[in-house]
């Protein structure tokens, strides 16, 4: 599995990491939606150069033009609810795309232990096509490979791209010996090292839901 960390390199894409790290600007959720979904769309140009193109004649008021056009649609698929925004930035670019939603929760148990369950999802033909898969956190790992196990019940991709923001390093290694025998990418923004017994990540950024669309009873 290749790891590309966007974060590596110096760009306007650090601001809104740090945006959505800080505590002073998390208290606006709409600018905490439109950094993940700004995110979402630096994440989109990347993975763009990666896809298929076709030269393609277009007619303009003054004559012919000839252009490298994307020639192939990815399927879009997110993780609700926290992956709505950068679901979002994807679906800006990516605009005539088919797209999926899972539902995943953590069912709690005891003494604040809890697994990972998926609900629901849909998803349209996948066989044969590229995926983006985004959610704005990769703690454990748990629920990504879930996502990746309920999507591959409905046919088999020809590459899927994993993308999240802030991830942890128990999460990736996580990734990297569960992975099915795909070909995949894991894109992330930044790598923090440590993982509560809860599994959130530290430094991290909180509840990525939460702060987007308010605290859930």
């Amino acid at each position: 599995m290749e790891i590309i960390n966007l974060g590596n390199q110096n760009s306007i894409f650090n601001q809104f990491i740090s945006e959505i790290r800080n505590i002073e600007v998390q208290n606006d959720s709409m600018r905490f939606r439109r950094n993940l979904e700004r995110i979402g769309e630096i994440f989109s140009y990347e993975i763009s150069k990666r896809m298929k193109y076709s030269n393609t004649k277009v007619t303009t008021p003054l004559g012919i033009s000839s252009e490298n056009l994307i020639s192939e649609k990815p399927v879009l698929a997110t993780i609700l609810r926290a992956g709505l925004p950068l679901h979002q930035g994807f679906l800006n670019y990516f605009d005539s795309s088919d797209n999926s939603f899972i539902s995943a929760y953590r069912k709690h148990k005891k003494e604040g232990d809890f697994e990972i369950k998926i609900e629901y999802m849909s998803a349209p033909e996948i066989t044969g096509r590229t995926i983006i898969l985004c959610d704005p956190m990769l703690a454990s790992g748990s629920s990504m490979i879930l996502a990746i196990q309920s999507l591959l019940t409905k046919g088999r991709p020809k590459h899927i791209h994993i993308v999240s923001v802030i991830a942890s390093s128990e999460g990736i290694n996580y990734l990297k010996e569960n992975i099915p025998a795909q070909n995949f990418t894991l894109w992330i923004g930044a790598v923090d090292k440590e993982l509560t017994s809860q599994s959130y990540i530290v430094p991290g950024l909180g509840d990525a839901g939460d702060l987007a669309y308010g605290k859930k009873l």
